[in-house]
C-alpha cells in the first residue's frame, strides 16, 4: 500500500523534478543531463502557468502506478485471492499483475493452474529452453479464450541465444494467431557468479540482450511491448559496469 501512496500524495509531482532521488547519478554526467532537463521542464511549467494552465491539476501532479511480482508461494497468493460480488470472477489481490517463472512454469504444475483460475494480468518469463510448441500450451492454459491484454510473454535468453530462438517463438505464436504481449527480461537471462560467489551481470550484456529483443522484432514484424526490471528499495549492487562503472 505504501508504494500507492505515493503517487496521489505529490511524490509524482512534475514541478518536483528536482526534489526526486538521483543520488546514485549526483556526481555523472547523466545527472548533469537530467537537471539540465528538469531545469527546462521548470520553465515550461512557469509558462503554462503563466497563461491560464492550472499546472495544480491531477494531470501534473499524479500518476497511475501498478504493481507486480511472480507467483511463486502459491499458500500466500491463495489467501490474497478474492472473488468480486459483482462479476463472480477470482482476483489475486496481491499484485495487479503476477507472472509465472521459468522454473515453475510446467505444463502441469500447481502455478500454471492457479493462474488460469484468477482475472489478473499475467505473464510468463520463458527462456532459451521453451520450444514453441511448449509456448503455445503454455499460451493456450493461461488464456484459453484469447483475450487481448491478458497474457505477456517476458523472454530472457541472454543476447546471442535470444537471436537463436525467439524468431520461432514469434512465428509459432503468429502462426497461431496468438494475442500476447512480448516483453524483455534483459537481467536474468546474463547471470553469472563471482568468484566470491555473489550473483551479478554485466551492463553491457543486458543492453545488448535489449538490442538483439528489438532488432528481432523489427525483423519479424512483430511489436516489443516492453521491458521487464525487478527492483528492491535495499541498497545492493545487482549489475558490473554501467554508469556507476560497479566492479566486482
Amino acid at each position: 500500500t505504501t508504494p500507492r501512496a505515493f503517487p496521489p500524495g505529490g511524490y509524482a509531482d512534475i514541478p518536483r523534478l528536482h526534489a526526486w532521488n538521483l543520488d546514485f547519478v549526483e556526481s555523472t554526467e547523466e545527472g548533469s543531463r537530467y537537471r539540465q532537463f528538469a531545469t527546462k521542464v521548470d520553465e515550461s511549467l512557469r509558462f503554462m502557468k503563466a497563461i491560464g494552465i492550472d499546472t495544480a491539476s491531477t494531470e501534473f501532479t499524479q500518476t497511475d502506478f501498478y504493481t507486480a511480482h511472480e507467483c511463486l508461494l502459491l499458500p500466500y497468493e491463495q489467501a490474497l485471492t478474492r472473488q468480486d460480488s459483482i462479476t463472480g470472477k477470482w482476483y489475486d489481490c496481491s499484485a495487479h499483475m503476477l507472472w509465472v517463472g521459468e522454473r515453475t512454469r510446467d505444463l502441469d504444475s500447481a502455478h500454471l493452474e492457479f493462474t488460469r483460475g484468477i482475472g489478473n494480468p499475467l505473464g510468463v518469463k520463458v527462456s532459451d529452453k521453451c520450444t514453441p510448441e511448449e509456448l503455445i500450451r503454455i499460451i493456450d492454459t493461461m488464456n484459453p479464450t484469447n483475450v487481448p491484454g491478458r497474457l505477456s510473454i517476458i523472454v530472457r535468453m541472454g543476447a546471442e541465444k535470444l537471436r537463436k530462438n525467439l524468431p520461432g517463438l514469434i512465428r509459432a505464436v503468429q502462426r497461431e494467431g496468438k494475442s500476447v504481449l512480448w516483453i524483455s527480461d534483459p537481467v536474468h537471462g546474463n547471470t553469472r557468479k563471482t568468484e566470491n560467489g555473489f550473483k551479478t551481470r554485466d551492463f553491457e550484456a543486458i543492453r545488448a540482450e535489449l538490442r538483439a529483443f528489438f532488432d528481432v522484432h523489427d525483423e519479424m514484424g512483430s511489436h516489443p511491448g516492453g521491458v521487464h526490471l525487478e527492483m528492491t528499495g535495499k541498497d545492493v549492487t545487482e549489475c558490473t559496469g554501467g554508469v556507476r562503472g560497479g566492479t566486482e
